[in-house]
């Protein structure tokens, strides 16, 4: 069985203690005749039958409730709450009188007309509470977390400013490696979540053919168990039971990342898309990493090592810290040594912005 050990042993316990309760019952029949002949009233077989029929039907039940958390179950049980009281209300109305005028002008006798009166009360009124708390419990179950939060926003805010919304990891973002340096810095909040199905996908890469796989898995593993020992990150493994199996990769993902609402953090532009696309929030490593790019304005002055020849003959190229490819004119004997700049022009390109500029007259 796919269950963790606990769940399995609980499930043997219970299935002997079922076992035990059916023999105490058959030996609570067991009776002496006039005779002195010992009878039984339950066999002994029937006993071991009947406790092994009622663990099993709840074993069975267990099982189909296994993608029910906890979380589901407040939740079902306050939209449950909710029906009952709607269904209170509706039989506040003089529920009784009503059917009571409709059936007295069918019935002859005054007490038959009253106890046919109170047992069709009873079946509508049943039927009245089992039908709202169906529908109260089946509307919290499709309900999000901004739903409820609109009924209990005070609750909401404090659990996000407590702990922050979760943050669920794929591979590329774990074998990046800039995950951790971003926790570090106060930018990002809350409990980092790896679904035990990437932890696998890094495992598979790390023993690939390929050598660069390897070694990307194998940085990402290693930046994982140093954020799992840091005290200061909050990383949990989860199984992420209840996600179908037959989905890919990344609809596992993103399936996960919806039933515990939580946040996806990626650098995977594709999944990024279909991310968006499906109402999930998604932290791109890439978008952050443009949007701390500093900006090159026409008309700033900086010093740049040039390093290589340009496209053009005068032309010598330089490079900024974070990448930024600058052009300068008329600036090819100066190659191997690092000039005053001026940004006369700027290009935006496919690849990138393209940073065009004059050396500095000293």
């Amino acid at each position: 069985m796919n269950a963790p050990a606990s769940v399995n042993i609980a499930r043997l316990l219970y299935l002997l203690i079922c076992e035990a309760a059916g023999v105490a019952l058959a030996f609570s029949t067991k009776d002496t005749d006039l005779l002195g002949n010992e009878t039984w009233g339950i066999p002994m077989w029937a006993g071991l039958l009947g406790g092994l029929a009622v663990a099993g039907f709840f074993i069975f039940v267990e099982k189909l409730m296994e993608g029910f958390t906890l979380r589901g179950f407040s939740t079902a049980t306050f939209g449950l709450l909710v029906g009952l009281f709607c269904a209170f209300l509706v039989t506040r109305i003089g529920l009784s009188e009503v059917l009571a005028a409709a059936l007295n002008g069918n019935i002859d006798s005054d007490s038959a007309a009253a106890n046919i009166t109170e047992t069709v009360t009873l079946a509508v009124g049943s039927i009245l509470y089992a039908s709202f708390g169906f529908l109260g419990a089946v509307l919290a179950l499709r309900s999000s977390r901004d739903d409820f939060a609109f009924i209990l926003p005070y609750v909401r805010f404090r659990q996000d400013s407590s702990t922050g919304q979760p943050v669920v990891l794929d591979a590329e973002a774990i074998m990046d490696g800039r995950v951790s340096g971003v926790v570090r810095s106060g930018f990002l909040s809350g409990r980092l979540i790896v679904p035990r199905f990437v932890l696998d996908e890094i495992q598979v890469l790390a023993n690939s053919p390929s050598q660069a796989n390897r070694q990307r898995a194998e940085r990402g593993l290693g930046a994982l168990e140093r954020m799992r020992e840091d005290k200061d990150m909050q990383v949990s493994i989860e199984d992420a039971r209840g996600v179908s199996p037959d989905e890919t990769m990344n609809g596992r993902l993103l399936q996960t990342t919806q039933l515990l609402g939580a946040r996806l953090m990626t650098s995977d532009e594709n999944l990024s898309k279909v991310a968006k696309l499906r109402g999930v929030d998604v932290l791109n490593l890439n978008d952050l990493s443009d949007a701390l790019r500093p900006s090159v304005v026409v008309g700033e002055k900086f010093r740049l090592p040039l390093v290589r020849p340009g496209k053009d003959d005068h032309q010598a190229v330089g490079y900024l810290a974070d990448g930024t490819m600058i052009v300068v004119n008329h600036a090819v004997q100066k190659i191997g040594s690092t000039q005053d700049v001026l940004v006369i022009s700027t290009l935006q390109t496919t690849g990138g912005v393209m940073v065009f500029a004059e050396l500095v007259d000293g």
